[in-house]
């Protein structure tokens, strides 16, 4: 239309558009020259309508402190409900998981930039499996009856047996998520260190040098020993604050992870049987699951693609 002088309406015909926009088109042209014909956004440059600032305040004070809904909100403040809905959406706030539940505040995620930078422990406890399987798969009936005859356990006052607890002690990798685990029958600050021993250590053996450990205020993990054997390893030792698991949230979804894929994903004849069957898992999730927060990668391929810079 600009450089062979074709009509409007015979251009448009060539090039199955609307004749508004081959004229729309050739305006660009004549204006801007080529650089005009790259697609812009529709987006429009001004929103004289759009929610004013003191309103979508109001509404972001009301999704935080309060955690209501957009129904609810729009009624306080004489609004519609979509409108709220518009103005979450554009904040981020639109889902209630993306607000942290103690303040308030959308939730600040973070990640150590190297393997080793800091590992996550803790302690996740399991009620020990009876011979014959437990009541999750059997039912409370055959389960009770199950515990009773579960033989070489100690009895309670009330002539029960006492099955006991299992402790997994858990040691997770902040960048990579590479996992570690060991099951006990005790949470003392003598098996934690121990535990802790062999982490570091099996850590070191490939390639990734330990620098921080994170847990919470359990008792093994504010003793002297404690400290000490983290001085001893050159370990800095950290602890959350007080009811804030949030801070330690990698080991704590880890441990809902492993909950459904092992603890409680089949049924188990014996708790021994279950035992067993943790180191097949966590090969499982470190070398094969791939996990969303590193790109749907597993673990391992994090840890050995960025171990060797940093050790």
């Amino acid at each position: 239309m600009v450089d062979g002088g074709w009509t409007i309406s015979y251009a448009a015909a060539v090039f199955n558009v609307a004749w508004p926009t081959a004229e729309k088109w050739a305006d660009r042209y004549r204006t801007c020259g080529p650089a005009a014909m790259e697609d812009r956004s529709s987006r429009p440059h001004a929103c004289p309508r759009r929610t004013p600032r003191p309103i979508v305040r109001k509404i972001v004070h009301l999704r935080w402190k309060k955690r209501l809904g957009p129904v609810q909100i729009a009624d306080r403040l004489g609004l519609a409900a979509s409108t709220v809905h518009a103005v979450l959406v554009r904040c981020r706030i639109n889902r209630l998981s993306h607000v942290d539940r103690a303040t308030g505040e959308p939730i600040r995620r973070y990640e150590h930039d190297h393997p080793g930078s800091l590992l996550h422990v803790d302690v996740k406890k399991l009620g020990n499996i009876p011979d014959g399987g437990g009541w999750r798969y059997t039912g409370r009936q055959q389960g009770h009856k199950n515990r009773a005859a579960t033989a070489g356990k100690p009895r309670s006052k009330h002539h029960g047996p006492l099955l006991g607890t299992a402790f997994v002690h858990t040691v997770i990798d902040d960048h990579s998520r590479v996992a570690y685990a060991e099951i006990h029958d005790d949470e003392t600050a003598a098996t934690a260190i121990d535990v802790l021993r062999r982490a570091v250590a099996w850590f070191a053996a490939r390639g990734v040098t330990t620098q921080r450990v994170l847990s919470d205020n359990g008792s093994a993990y504010r003793s002297h020993a404690w400290r000490d054997a983290c001085l001893e390893l050159g370990i800095t030792p950290k602890r959350t604050r007080p009811y804030r698991p949030q801070t330690n949230g990698k080991i704590e979804r880890f441990h809902r992870t492993m909950a459904d894929g092992w603890a409680f994903a089949r049924m188990f004849y014996s708790e021994s049987a279950r035992r067993k069957a943790l180191p097949a898992w966590l090969h499982e999730y470190n070398h094969h699951r791939p996990h969303t927060a590193i790109g749907k990668h597993s673990p391992i391929t994090r840890l050995n693609n960025l171990a060797g810079q940093y050790s």
